[in-house]
């Protein structure tokens, strides 16, 4: 549970008569991890595609392409049987590209005219009031036709240069349509400039603008239904093919793999080798599978990892069903290396622990334990149900540190005394229980435990809590260091950390008088000499982030004061909006106040929380004994799920 699945190496070799069956077994099972071939040491060289690599690839980025078009999404299908399927596959294939072909290109077609017509009806939109033919804006030899918009009446200073003119104006729009002679157009054009004259482009058609637009925009309507109606047929193929192309995907996709698979394998002139890894549990069944599929033919030979294998083992957790998700979280950071200790297992009890510990709120707890669950419902995506079930799991540790803090929505279930007023609880009768005085700043102990009034105390456990999370970062890392280099060193650079900080609670001790202090100095400097020469400088230079490490999870209760004072100015504002009337035109304002501000401190709840408890894991406790760096255990094979043998 605490380290990667047990790996062993595994060498396939026969001759290339039977290396398809041999490619076949191993896709089948899909559990060995092919290393590429890469050694030119050998002599040997890199395999080459399968013959059917080719028309299986031309295939696949057909499907892919119709699938693309018709907008066909992974989601639910029933399974269709390979071997019914490779019967048909070329047949519907060709029928299903026809059909796509002339809807792709009647939809590209349509694009294109509705683009054109959309030109069209902006260049006569401006033209639109002025009632000309647009055959009358052209063809004179003495005339000059000057059209486009300004701002104001140009027609006196026109007027000044010119009694030979005549002009078409819309005011509202500002387009003009003026005929001066040739002669006069420039003098003309200097005065328009002085308008901000932006001439117009006139289309180069015939026929009256007004007339011509009220076409334009029914023909625009008309494509566009057309684009409507083809929307239909295209969805009409979608949910008829969308099984089958779903399934070819998956079937094409398989064949690639397996056809490409001889790139990845040495091979000489008449023999192959695969390389590569398979965990301990699976080698018997691929060994046999592998035999079956070449009637014993190929050769295959097994060997433990070895230390200097270690980097390259490709690595796969083992964990239960229920920390599984967290494997998410330690992929955000890295992978263990095979020697290592994997934490996902510690994760999944500290990470929701500290989350809870800073929300704390059933209400909050409630909101978001409901979404979550919403949301691995409705989203199937592979890729999100993890995320959601660790969402779950904090809200449930929220769930239960609300009880403890008898917080809701940033009120209070139970009665409270403070500072000689007493604070109202949600729930009538449950009032705070004293239960004995902390030992820091004279604070109460109560029943529920009130984060507000025990700050001192919480920034104590909270600190006590890091001190203890990072001291089982330290144990895991003597265990780690232990398993690579040998108890010795594991004694010196991370057993040295032990000595340190028993020393100094015994100089803590012998401070208040309990003992002599040159014990817990003494200790210490065993500890310091320890680390020293365990770690070298760097040891000693690390010493004071053992201190500044656990004050970090001090956050807990400093990013939870921040939420309950956060929620309970929202319920004051939205109150003391209320308070003044019973009801009136302010308490729909102060409800709507009330649920946006939580809606809010809802987000804030998943983020802050969320990154506090994910940096405690991070930086403050995989420093500790954390290398990582493991790669990805990526198996030959494929997980059907739209296609059965």
């Amino acid at each position: 549970m605490l380290s990667p699945k047990q790996m062993s190496r595994v060498t396939i070799v026969g001759h290339k008569d039977i290396l398809g069956q041999t490619v076949d077994a191993l896709h089948g099972i899909n559990a060995f991890h092919i290393e590429d071939y890469n050694d030119d040491k050998l002599g040997l060289k890199i395999g080459k595609p399968f013959e059917n690599a080719d028309d299986v690839s031309k295939k696949l980025i057909k499907i892919r392409s119709i699938s693309s078009f018709l907008g066909i999404k992974k989601g639910e299908s029933g399974k269709q049987n390979v071997e019914s399927l490779f019967q048909e596959l070329d047949t519907k294939l060709v029928e299903l590209d026809d059909e796509v072909s002339k809807r792709t290109d009647r939809k590209s077609e349509i694009e294109n005219k509705l683009k054109e017509l959309d030109t069209l009806s902006k260049e006569l939109l401006p033209f639109s009031t002025i009632p000309l033919n647009l055959d009358q804006y052209r063809g004179y030899e003495n005339l000059a036709v000057l059209s486009g918009i300004v701002k104001g009446d140009i027609e006196p200073e026109v007027a000044h240069i010119t009694q030979s003119y005549e002009l078409f104006s819309d005011v509202k729009s500002g387009t003009i349509v003026l005929f001066v002679l040739k002669e006069h157009a420039d003098k003309v054009s200097n005065v328009l400039s002085e308008f901000a004259f932006k001439e117009l482009r006139v289309p180069e058609i015939s026929g009256v603008p007004a007339d011509l637009l009220k076409k334009t925009e029914q023909d625009i309507v008309n494509l566009q239904n057309d684009i409507v109606s083809l929307n239909a047929e295209i969805g009409s193929l979608k949910s008829k093919y969308s099984g089958f192309i779903l399934a070819s995907d998956e079937l094409l996709s398989i064949e690639t793999q397996k056809a490409e698979a001889p790139l990845r394998v040495a091979t000489s002139e008449h023999t192959f080798m695969m390389d590569g890894w398979v965990p301990n549990e699976d080698y018997d069944r691929l060994a046999r599978t592998v035999e079956d599929a070449t009637g014993g033919r190929a050769f295959i030979s097994r060997t433990n990892v070895t230390k200097e294998e270690e980097a390259i083992v490709p690595i796969e957790y083992e964990n239960p069903k229920i920390s599984k998700p967290f494997e998410e979280i330690m992929d955000l950071y890295a992978r263990p290396r095979y020697s290592e200790i994997d934490p996902t297992s510690l994760i999944f009890i500290t990470f929701p622990l500290f989350y809870g510990m800073i929300l704390g709120d059933i209400g909050y707890a409630l909101i978001l334990l409901g979404l979550a669950l919403g949301i691995k419902k409705l989203v199937r995506s592979d890729a999100i149900k993890p995320l959601m079930n660790i969402l779950i799991y904090c809200q449930v540790s929220t769930l239960i540190f609300g009880v403890l803090y008898g917080e809701f929505l940033g009120f209070p279930l139970a009665g409270l005394e403070s500072h000689g007023h007493y604070i109202p609880g949600l729930i009538n009768g449950f009032e705070t229980i004293n239960l004995f005085p902390s030992p820091f700043a004279g604070e109460m102990i109560t029943y529920p435990v009130h984060r507000t009034h025990l700050v001192m105390t919480m920034i104590v456990v909270t600190a006590l809590i890091g001190l203890i999370h990072i001291n089982i970062g330290y144990l895991l890392g003597f265990i780690n260091e232990r398993r690579k280099h040998g108890v010795t060193a594991a004694i010196l650079e991370k057993g040295s950390w032990f000595v340190i900080q028993i020393g100094l609670l015994l100089f803590a001790l012998g401070y208040v008088g309990y003992i002599s202090k040159a014990i817990g100095i003494g200790v210490f400097l065993v500890g310091f000499v320890m680390l020293l020469k365990g770690e070298g400088i760097k040891g000693p230079i690390e010493l004071p982030s053992l201190l500044s490490n656990s004050l970090s999870y001090t956050r807990i209760i400093a990013v939870g004061l921040s939420s309950i004072y956060i929620a309970s100015t929202v319920n004051q504002i939205a109150f003391d909006m209320i308070m003044p009337e019973s009801f009136g035109p302010m308490t729909i304002f102060a409800i709507v106040i009330f649920i946006l501000g939580h809606a809010l401190n809802t987000v804030l709840s998943i983020i802050a929380p969320g990154l506090h408890a994910l940096r405690l894991q991070y930086v403050e406790f995989f420093t500790k004994f954390y290398e990582g760096g493991g790669k990805k255990y990526n198996p030959f094979g494929y997980i059907r799920k739209y296609t059965e043998e």
